[in-house]
């Protein structure tokens, strides 16, 4: 069914998507995300530029930034809470806030390099990141929002150094 509503828009058989008021890429887009996703590539693939959804492809777009931004943000949560436990409970320090300090950091640095453009956000992140560690924190130890820095402890090189806290 695809193929021959895309020949159609190529022969020219379909009239402008942009002067309808709802195009059925549109319409797919709102009742099955995933078959209009596989649609939109294939008109990508064909060049079928007139019959692409562009509103919701720009849509699409911008969100995927924002989920890497994201993404970003909430893995630095979960280590810089970690640093903190790691900090202030030394009496609890295991294996599991290792492992966890680890992988978080691993998954920070392939998201940095998949995504280089995120390096200058970094500060910006760190500090969100920082209250969502707190936030961490609260809920899981007994320590209380006094016991902690009001401001993130960590330089960046540090939150990133495979060694800290270890060395």
């Amino acid at each position: 069914m695809l193929k021959t509503e895309l020949k159609q828009d190529l022969q020219g058989d379909c009239h402008n998507h942009a002067s309808d008021q709802a195009s059925p890429s549109a319409n797919q887009y709102e009742q099955d995300f995933y078959a209009w996703t596989q649609e939109q590539c294939e008109l990508l693939r064909l060049g079928a530029w007139q019959a692409l959804d562009i509103e919701n492809l720009v849509e699409e777009i911008s969100s995927l930034g924002k989920q890497q931004k994201q993404e970003l943000r909430n893995r630095l949560g979960v280590l810089i809470g970690h640093l903190l436990k790691w900090q202030f409970q030394t009496e609890l320090r295991g294996k599991s806030w290792r492992a966890t300090i680890r992988e978080q950091r691993d998954e920070i640095l392939d998201i940095l390099k998949e995504n280089p453009s995120l390096k200058p956000y970094l500060d910006e992140a760190v500090q969100k990141g920082f209250r969502q560690g707190v936030n961490l924190v609260l809920r899981e130890t007994p320590l209380d929002i006094d016991d902690l820095p009001s401001e993130c402890p960590y330089e960046i090189a540090q939150i990133l150094d495979l060694q800290f806290p270890f060395d």
